[in-house]
């Protein structure tokens, strides 16, 4: 792929336009929550399927994070930025013409790959071509849409899903696709590129060891934590993939090639630190959702749009004070802002649970939603500047591979926990219906009779505490936050000033 070269950096115009796309990306990890109950009715399935719908897209974008940050330096971000950008596109237009649900598992892991192609490269950028003193309000821009994104996600879901159908929570990423790719091919520069070697062993450690412990967690209630076939058992799976992501760590420490995961980025405290909190981010985010929707449409009787409209206050808030706090965090230690976020998340999770009852006035429902808003404007900006703001440009994608995947780690760990755990609670709250069959499995996409709501309700507010004690455990790691310090930095070249050949 080639482009005329650029001749200067404009960072704003390239940072809007590639967050046209990374909005588009993170939207669909919640966006398809509120429409379960629609696709479960649509394509004659059941909730531990539909899951799936999620957790498929969420592992497939969380596995090639890293090797898709370290082509973005061996290719440029720009490149690998289109290509991925196509992929989803197209693949959305694929998961809305699914005709079953297996169809729409495969889509969805299609486009899952095509956003972990995206991603990196939107902070890859920033970090290149944004001086570190002026980072923060790049990084505020960022971090609200990262917020902003997870919370419109269901709103948007609910009134397309009631309005046009659950497959238009896909098609609509068709035409947002195609503007995207124009914006920027025009306003993103080809920044100079550096050579690369792949891991392949890392990649396949990884990948091999993210999905057995996504499996064994995602699917353990299906098989009540025991066999599954064979001598394979649910807890089989899980130590299997704790042991090879044991090994993938192990291998990156003594492998004499380049390593997927350089290890040396980790000498940096608030690198370090920051992965643990993004992952506790990424982690309580994903789990929230899904017993808010079920609460609102199966206990409640919303519609997806009077469910997704619920979290308006969250959404509102979140979006006006993100690019605020960004503009501060370049002059007062982010740290602050983050432990604030942090902690306020945690609080409006609790918050909900004592909340939730099926009697409970709505109204109600709406003041800790705001509180989340007031949480995801003050945590997203603080925490990725924090994380970034001492990363030399040449590890720049390298860097922005290792903080996205955890963030995913978090999320698609998040995503297969709260399924569990569900379906745990709901084993143990509710009735066992006729032939002992009980809990998640016999939840359909309508209305519960009355006589469930309670336990159901019981269900659901008890799932929330997970998701708010890990919000509370990303508080305490922020403590960890060293001040950052004033870095140096050099103008980024492009292309046209320093030329790289790229190899193949």
């Amino acid at each position: 792929m080639s482009t005329p070269p650029a001749t200067a950096v404009r960072p704003w115009p390239a940072l809007w336009s590639l967050v046209i796309g990374f909005f588009m990306i993170l939207i669909d990890t919640t966006i398809v929550s509120v429409a379960n109950p629609a696709i479960m009715r649509g394509l004659h399935t059941d909730i531990n399927t539909v899951i799936w719908v999620t957790s498929a897209y969420l592992l497939a974008y969380a596995v090639p994070l890293l090797i898709t940050g370290r082509l973005g330096d061996r290719f440029g971000p720009k490149n690998l930025y289109l290509i991925g950008l196509t992929i989803f596109t197209l693949a959305s237009l694929w998961c809305g013409l699914s005709g079953s649900v297996e169809v729409l598992i495969i889509a969805r892991t299609v486009q899952g790959l095509g956003a972990a192609l995206m991603t990196p490269q939107t902070m890859a950028v920033i970090t290149r071509i944004f001086p570190p003193d002026r980072r923060g309000a790049a990084m505020g821009l960022w971090g609200a849409t990262a917020g902003v994104a997870t919370l419109v996600g269901p709103i948007l879901g609910g009134v397309l899903v009631d309005g046009v159908g659950w497959e238009w929570i896909f098609f609509i990423n068709v035409p947002v696709g195609i503007v995207g790719f124009i914006m920027v091919w025009r306003n993103v520069p080809q920044l100079a590129t550096s050579p690369h070697r792949f891991d392949l062993v890392g990649v396949f450690l990884s990948a091999a060891g993210m999905f057995l412990l996504v499996f064994g967690i995602q699917e353990g209630g299906t098989y009540d934590w025991g066999t599954i076939v064979g001598p394979i058992s649910v807890w089989g799976l899980i130590i299997a993939g704790i042991v090879v992501l044991a090994a993938f760590v192990g291998w990156q420490a003594i492998t004499k090639s380049e390593p997927l995961l350089p290890l040396d980025l980790f000498k940096d405290r608030n690198f370090s630190v920051g992965n643990l909190v993004i992952t506790t981010v990424g982690f309580t985010i994903t789990c929230m959702s899904l017993p808010l929707v079920f609460f609102y449409q199966t206990v409640r009787g919303l519609t997806p749009t009077q469910s997704a409209l619920m979290l308006v206050p969250m959404a509102v808030i979140s979006a006006g004070l993100a690019p605020v706090v960004g503009k501060m965090i370049d002059r007062v230690n982010p740290k602050w802002f983050a432990l604030f976020g942090l902690t306020v998340l945690s609080v409006s999770l609790l918050w909900y649970s004592l909340l939730m009852t099926p009697d409970q006035p709505l109204w109600m429902m709406l003041f800790p939603s705001a509180l989340l808003g007031f949480a995801n404007g003050f945590m997203w900006g603080p925490v990725s500047n924090m994380t970034t703001r001492n990363l030399p440009p040449h590890k720049a994608g390298a860097g922005s591979g290792v903080f996205n995947t955890t963030r995913q780690i978090g999320a698609v760990l998040g995503s297969a926990s709260i399924a569990a755990l569900i379906q745990a609670r709901l084993t143990a709250e509710m009735p066992a219906a006729p032939g002992g069959a009980s809990g998640l499995s016999e939840i359909g996409g309508g209305e519960l009779p009355v006589f469930l709501h309670e336990p159901f309700t019981t269900a659901m507010s008890q799932t929330l505490l997970l998701p708010a004690a890990v919000a509370l455990l990303g508080a305490l790691f922020v403590l960890f936050f060293q001040k950052p310090k004033k870095a140096a930095w050099a103008a980024p070249e492009t292309r046209a000033a320093a030329p790289v050949p790229v190899e193949g």
